[in-house]
């Protein structure tokens, strides 16, 4: 994981026991990390050690059909070949991640929540490819990492907005619906956030 520039975060941070593993983080009008600004990441690991993330707003312009051809895997299941490949975060942007629904057993995969699980390994590409297996799936370049107490320091910022996820946003909605969709489940439009929310 990308720890950052080594800031002892965990000085200035009273640590709260937050876990925002399963949730969404939207990120705030202000939010001034291009990698950012009008993203929605889902959180698939938050502990003591820090926290891991996936966003899943922000397309690359690459689309699975040229992923695949980029890494030799032939796509015999062509209704995939369209599907976006989104930017993960800035994090080994060289490396692709499956965000994925349902667990399943694959080599290296980090189980979220129940059914939802993020894996790294080639394996499950070459089952979507072949057998268009798991169904519901994101394919990202690169996550979002955060160093023990950094994420934590961000919220006290209010960098971020934070609800519990919902699984059918991320796999069930075109990309361009998921952030409006997350916003619906805080009962807010995005529009009408001041990026000084917070401050006084």
């Amino acid at each position: 994981m990308d720890v950052g520039g080594g800031t002892d975060y965990n000085a200035r941070v009273p640590q709260a026991d937050v876990n925002l593993t399963h949730h969404f983080l939207i990120a705030m009008p202000a939010m001034a990390d291009p990698n950012f600004a009008r993203s929605l990441t889902y959180i698939c690991e938050h502990n003591q050690q820090g926290a891991l993330g996936i966003v899943i707003n922000r397309p690359l312009d690459m689309t699975l059909e040229s992923l695949f051809e980029r890494i030799e895997i032939p796509l015999e299941d062509r209704r995939f070949a369209g599907l976006p490949v989104m930017f993960g975060g800035p994090v080994q942007t060289d490396r692709g991640f499956v965000l994925h629904r349902p667990l399943g057993q694959w080599q290296a995969t980090l189980p979220v929540k129940d059914e939802l699980g993020l894996t790294s390994s080639r394996d499950i590409l070459q089952s979507v490819a072949s057998a268009g297996e798991p169904e519901e799936f994101i394919v990202s370049l690169g996550y979002a990492g955060w160093a023990a107490g950094q994420l934590e320091h961000e919220l006290a910022q209010n960098a971020w907005l934070t609800v519990a996820a919902d699984a059918d946003i991320m796999f069930g909605l075109p990309v361009e619906e998921r952030l409006p969709a997350a916003m619906q489940l805080l009962g807010f439009d995005l529009a009408n956030l001041s990026g000084a929310v917070g401050h006084a």
